[in-house]
């Protein structure tokens, strides 16, 4: 197994995990239990601990498809472009998810706030990685691509 591997069998998880955290932590805060809150929280946590080696194995994994017919570099490099951006925004997400965790678990006065503050970066995290798989899932899959209609 190489880095191209281990880039394309993780890379759905920082997307789905973390929608599924959104999805837990949005009911721990509708219903203000701090038990679903900090299973959420870790579940985010781990989403931007395994966001490192996808993010690391993406150079590897272009370097493997950047010569086959109908990839561009342009797709590969806007891709490459918002991941940058995303995994920035996922460790962020990863911080303020261990910082929530801590602030719940001790009771701190601001833990509803960070917690709050936590929840939307994982929404706006949830939408970058979204996209960033979106345009990953074009470089190999031209029939989802924008312009598919004008592949024939």
């Amino acid at each position: 197994m190489n880095a191209t591997h281990i880039h394309l069998i993780l890379n759905h998880f920082p997307i789905i995990g973390t929608l599924i955290g959104v999805g837990i932590l949005a009911y721990g805060l509708f219903k203000n239990n701090d038990v679903v809150k900090k299973i959420a929280l870790t579940i985010l946590a781990i989403m931007a601990i395994i966001a490192v080696p996808v993010y690391l194995t993406g150079e590897e994994a272009e370097e493997t498809v950047e010569h086959f017919k109908g990839i561009t570099k342009e797709i590969i490099h806007e891709h490459e472009e918002l991941a940058e951006k995303a995994i920035l925004v996922m460790a962020v997400l990863g911080a303020l998810s261990l910082a929530s965790i801590y602030a719940i678990t001790k009771g701190l006065s601001f833990a509803k706030k960070i917690t709050i503050i936590t929840f939307i970066v994982s929404l706006i995290t949830f939408g970058l990685f979204a996209k960033v798989g979106s345009l990953g899932g074009e470089i190999r899959h031209s029939e989802i691509r924008t312009n598919a209609s004008n592949l024939s």
